[in-house]
Protein backbone atom coordinates (compact mmCIF):
# COMPACT_ATOMS: atom_id res chain seq x y z
CA UNK A 1 0.00 0.00 0.00
CA UNK A 2 2.79 2.38 0.91
CA UNK A 3 4.51 1.78 -2.42
CA UNK A 4 1.23 2.39 -4.25
CA UNK A 5 0.72 5.73 -2.46
CA UNK A 6 4.26 6.82 -3.28
CA UNK A 7 3.69 5.92 -6.91
CA UNK A 8 0.47 7.93 -7.07
CA UNK A 9 2.22 10.90 -5.47
CA UNK A 10 4.95 10.68 -8.10
CA UNK A 11 2.31 10.90 -10.80
CA UNK A 12 0.29 13.71 -9.19
CA UNK A 13 3.15 16.06 -8.23
CA UNK A 14 4.36 16.71 -11.82
CA UNK A 15 0.74 17.28 -12.89
CA UNK A 16 0.23 19.76 -10.03
CA UNK A 17 3.45 21.62 -10.91
CA UNK A 18 2.39 21.75 -14.56
CA UNK A 19 -1.03 23.12 -13.60
CA UNK A 20 0.65 25.85 -11.54
CA UNK A 21 2.91 26.80 -14.45
CA UNK A 22 -0.07 26.94 -16.82
CA UNK A 23 -2.11 29.10 -14.41
CA UNK A 24 -2.50 32.60 -15.94
CA UNK A 25 -0.86 35.50 -14.09
CA UNK A 26 -3.00 37.58 -11.75
CA UNK A 27 -4.99 40.26 -13.52
CA UNK A 28 -4.02 42.88 -10.92
CA UNK A 29 -0.74 43.55 -9.13
CA UNK A 30 0.07 46.14 -6.48
CA UNK A 31 3.27 47.92 -5.50
CA UNK A 32 4.25 50.84 -3.33
CA UNK A 33 7.10 52.72 -1.70
CA UNK A 34 7.83 55.13 1.13
CA UNK A 35 10.63 57.70 0.81
CA UNK A 36 12.38 60.23 3.01
CA UNK A 37 14.18 63.01 1.10
CA UNK A 38 16.37 65.82 2.39
CA UNK A 39 14.68 68.26 -0.04
CA UNK A 40 11.63 67.87 -2.30
CA UNK A 41 12.71 69.21 -5.69
CA UNK A 42 10.03 69.40 -8.38
CA UNK A 43 11.65 69.89 -11.76
CA UNK A 44 14.66 71.43 -10.05
CA UNK A 45 12.72 73.79 -7.74
CA UNK A 46 12.36 73.12 -4.00
CA UNK A 47 8.78 72.76 -2.81
CA UNK A 48 9.84 71.95 0.75
CA UNK A 49 11.83 75.17 1.28
CA UNK A 50 15.05 73.16 1.43
CA UNK A 51 13.73 71.01 4.27
CA UNK A 52 13.20 67.27 4.49
CA UNK A 53 9.99 65.75 3.12
CA UNK A 54 8.15 62.47 3.53
CA UNK A 55 6.77 60.89 0.36
CA UNK A 56 4.78 57.80 -0.54
CA UNK A 57 3.37 56.09 -3.59
CA UNK A 58 1.08 53.15 -4.43
CA UNK A 59 0.18 51.68 -7.82
CA UNK A 60 -2.34 49.13 -9.06
CA UNK A 61 -1.45 47.56 -12.42
CA UNK A 62 -3.58 45.46 -14.75
CA UNK A 63 -2.00 42.86 -17.01
CA UNK A 64 -3.39 44.81 -19.99
CA UNK A 65 -0.90 47.59 -19.16
CA UNK A 66 -3.40 49.97 -17.58
CA UNK A 67 -2.59 51.39 -14.15
CA UNK A 68 -3.84 53.70 -11.40
CA UNK A 69 -1.40 55.38 -9.06
CA UNK A 70 -1.06 58.02 -6.40
CA UNK A 71 1.98 59.87 -5.11
CA UNK A 72 2.08 62.20 -2.09
CA UNK A 73 4.61 64.51 -0.46
CA UNK A 74 4.74 66.93 2.42
CA UNK A 75 5.37 70.57 1.48
CA UNK A 76 6.84 73.68 3.05
CA UNK A 77 7.64 77.31 2.22
CA UNK A 78 7.11 78.08 -1.47
CA UNK A 79 5.33 74.75 -1.89
CA UNK A 80 2.64 75.55 0.69
CA UNK A 81 -0.13 76.61 -1.62
CA UNK A 82 -2.64 78.60 0.39
CA UNK A 83 -1.63 76.87 3.61
CA UNK A 84 -1.73 73.29 2.36
CA UNK A 85 1.16 71.14 3.55
CA UNK A 86 0.48 68.20 1.25
CA UNK A 87 0.70 67.47 -2.47
CA UNK A 88 -1.31 64.54 -3.80
CA UNK A 89 -0.75 63.44 -7.41
CA UNK A 90 -3.23 61.04 -9.02
CA UNK A 91 -2.26 59.12 -12.19
CA UNK A 92 -4.21 57.06 -14.70
CA UNK A 93 -2.42 55.63 -17.71
CA UNK A 94 -1.42 52.68 -19.82
CA UNK A 95 1.96 51.13 -20.66
CA UNK A 96 2.45 49.28 -23.93
CA UNK A 97 5.45 47.60 -25.60
CA UNK A 98 6.62 49.52 -28.66
CA UNK A 99 9.65 48.94 -30.93
CA UNK A 100 11.54 47.04 -28.26
CA UNK A 101 10.80 49.64 -25.59
CA UNK A 102 7.82 50.84 -23.55
CA UNK A 103 5.37 53.63 -24.33
CA UNK A 104 3.61 55.17 -21.30
CA UNK A 105 0.67 57.55 -21.82
CA UNK A 106 -1.57 58.98 -19.12
CA UNK A 107 -3.17 61.85 -17.26
CA UNK A 108 -1.86 63.38 -14.02
CA UNK A 109 -3.94 65.42 -11.56
CA UNK A 110 -2.12 67.61 -9.03
CA UNK A 111 -4.15 68.10 -5.85
CA UNK A 112 -3.38 70.09 -2.68
CA UNK A 113 -5.84 69.02 0.05
CA UNK A 114 -6.60 71.81 2.51
CA UNK A 115 -5.32 74.60 0.26
CA UNK A 116 -7.20 77.89 0.33
CA UNK A 117 -7.02 81.39 -1.09
CA UNK A 118 -6.86 80.44 -4.76
CA UNK A 119 -7.02 77.78 -7.45
CA UNK A 120 -4.05 75.42 -7.27
CA UNK A 121 -5.15 72.05 -8.65
CA UNK A 122 -4.65 71.20 -12.32
CA UNK A 123 -4.42 68.42 -14.93
CA UNK A 124 -1.38 67.48 -17.00
CA UNK A 125 -1.41 64.82 -19.76
CA UNK A 126 1.96 63.08 -20.20
CA UNK A 127 3.75 60.57 -22.40
CA UNK A 128 7.12 58.83 -22.20
CA UNK A 129 9.11 56.25 -24.12
CA UNK A 130 11.83 54.13 -22.52
CA UNK A 131 14.26 51.64 -24.03
CA UNK A 132 16.99 49.48 -22.52
CA UNK A 133 20.42 48.94 -24.05
CA UNK A 134 22.21 46.30 -22.03
CA UNK A 135 22.70 47.73 -18.52
CA UNK A 136 21.52 51.20 -19.64
CA UNK A 137 17.97 52.52 -19.84
CA UNK A 138 17.05 55.73 -21.68
CA UNK A 139 13.75 57.55 -21.21
CA UNK A 140 12.24 60.56 -23.00
CA UNK A 141 9.26 62.34 -21.46
CA UNK A 142 6.78 65.02 -22.50
CA UNK A 143 4.09 66.71 -20.41
CA UNK A 144 1.66 69.43 -21.47
CA UNK A 145 -0.57 71.25 -19.01
CA UNK A 146 -3.29 73.14 -20.95
CA UNK A 147 -4.43 76.58 -19.82
CA UNK A 148 -6.15 76.37 -16.42
CA UNK A 149 -6.97 78.75 -13.58
CA UNK A 150 -4.23 77.28 -11.39
CA UNK A 151 -1.70 78.13 -14.12
CA UNK A 152 -2.83 81.73 -14.51
CA UNK A 153 -4.84 80.91 -17.60
CA UNK A 154 -1.70 79.86 -19.49
CA UNK A 155 -0.31 76.51 -20.62
CA UNK A 156 2.98 74.83 -19.70
CA UNK A 157 5.18 72.43 -21.67
CA UNK A 158 7.83 70.19 -20.13
CA UNK A 159 10.32 67.88 -21.88
CA UNK A 160 12.94 65.69 -20.22
CA UNK A 161 15.52 63.00 -20.93
CA UNK A 162 16.80 60.45 -18.41
CA UNK A 163 19.60 57.91 -18.53
CA UNK A 164 20.23 55.19 -15.93
CA UNK A 165 23.15 52.75 -16.05
CA UNK A 166 23.34 49.75 -13.73
CA UNK A 167 26.94 48.94 -12.87
CA UNK A 168 27.51 45.22 -13.57
CA UNK A 169 28.09 42.98 -10.53
CA UNK A 170 27.25 45.84 -8.14
CA UNK A 171 24.05 47.07 -6.42
CA UNK A 172 24.65 50.58 -7.79
CA UNK A 173 22.94 52.53 -10.59
CA UNK A 174 24.16 55.85 -11.98
CA UNK A 175 21.59 58.42 -13.17
CA UNK A 176 21.51 61.58 -15.30
CA UNK A 177 18.54 63.84 -16.06
CA UNK A 178 17.88 67.05 -17.99
CA UNK A 179 14.57 68.89 -18.36
CA UNK A 180 13.18 72.07 -19.91
CA UNK A 181 10.02 73.83 -18.73
CA UNK A 182 8.30 76.47 -20.86
CA UNK A 183 5.23 78.58 -20.13
CA UNK A 184 4.31 81.74 -18.27
CA UNK A 185 2.92 79.78 -15.30
CA UNK A 186 3.87 78.98 -11.69
CA UNK A 187 5.54 75.85 -13.13
CA UNK A 188 8.05 78.02 -15.02
CA UNK A 189 8.79 81.12 -12.89
CA UNK A 190 10.62 82.91 -15.71
CA UNK A 191 8.57 81.47 -18.56
CA UNK A 192 11.44 79.19 -19.62
CA UNK A 193 14.18 77.42 -17.67
CA UNK A 194 16.45 74.38 -17.65
CA UNK A 195 17.09 71.91 -14.83
CA UNK A 196 19.46 68.96 -14.53
CA UNK A 197 20.45 66.22 -12.11
CA UNK A 198 23.24 63.69 -11.62
CA UNK A 199 23.03 60.94 -9.06
CA UNK A 200 23.46 57.36 -7.93
CA UNK A 201 21.31 54.74 -6.21
CA UNK A 202 22.54 51.92 -3.97
CA UNK A 203 20.19 49.01 -3.22
CA UNK A 204 20.61 47.07 0.02
CA UNK A 205 18.12 44.56 1.47
CA UNK A 206 15.03 46.17 -0.05
CA UNK A 207 16.17 49.71 0.69
CA UNK A 208 17.42 52.20 -1.89
CA UNK A 209 19.80 54.95 -0.82
CA UNK A 210 20.06 57.80 -3.32
CA UNK A 211 22.30 60.83 -3.64
CA UNK A 212 21.54 63.44 -6.33
CA UNK A 213 23.02 66.75 -7.39
CA UNK A 214 20.21 69.11 -8.51
CA UNK A 215 20.60 72.46 -10.27
CA UNK A 216 18.78 74.91 -12.58
CA UNK A 217 19.67 77.94 -14.66
CA UNK A 218 17.34 80.10 -12.53
CA UNK A 219 19.02 82.89 -10.55
CA UNK A 220 18.36 83.97 -6.98
CA UNK A 221 16.88 87.25 -8.30
CA UNK A 222 14.40 85.31 -10.44
CA UNK A 223 13.34 83.24 -7.44
CA UNK A 224 12.81 86.36 -5.34
CA UNK A 225 10.80 88.01 -8.12
CA UNK A 226 8.51 84.95 -8.08
CA UNK A 227 7.85 85.57 -4.40
CA UNK A 228 10.12 82.83 -3.06
CA UNK A 229 13.40 82.48 -1.21
CA UNK A 230 16.55 82.28 -3.31
CA UNK A 231 17.42 78.88 -1.79
CA UNK A 232 14.65 77.11 -3.73
CA UNK A 233 16.67 77.30 -6.95
CA UNK A 234 20.17 77.03 -5.48
CA UNK A 235 22.21 73.95 -6.44
CA UNK A 236 21.99 71.24 -3.81
CA UNK A 237 22.66 67.63 -2.92
CA UNK A 238 19.49 65.64 -2.22
CA UNK A 239 19.70 62.49 -0.12
CA UNK A 240 16.91 59.92 -0.22
CA UNK A 241 16.02 56.63 1.43
CA UNK A 242 13.29 54.47 -0.14
CA UNK A 243 11.61 51.30 1.11
CA UNK A 244 9.66 49.33 -1.50
CA UNK A 245 6.77 47.03 -0.68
Amino acid sequence: MRLWLLGMAGLLLPATALAQEMRPPRALSFEGAATLVSDYRFRGISLSDGHAAVQGTATARHRSGAYLSFWASTLDGFGELGGSNLELDLYAGVRHPLAGGTLDVGLLYYAYPGSSGGDFEFFEPYASYSHSFGPANAKFSLAFAPAQDALGGNSNFYAAADLAVALPATPMTLRAHAGRSHGNTPLSPTGDYLEWQFGADLVWRGLTLGVTYVDTDLSAAEAISAGAAREIVAPTIVLSLTANF
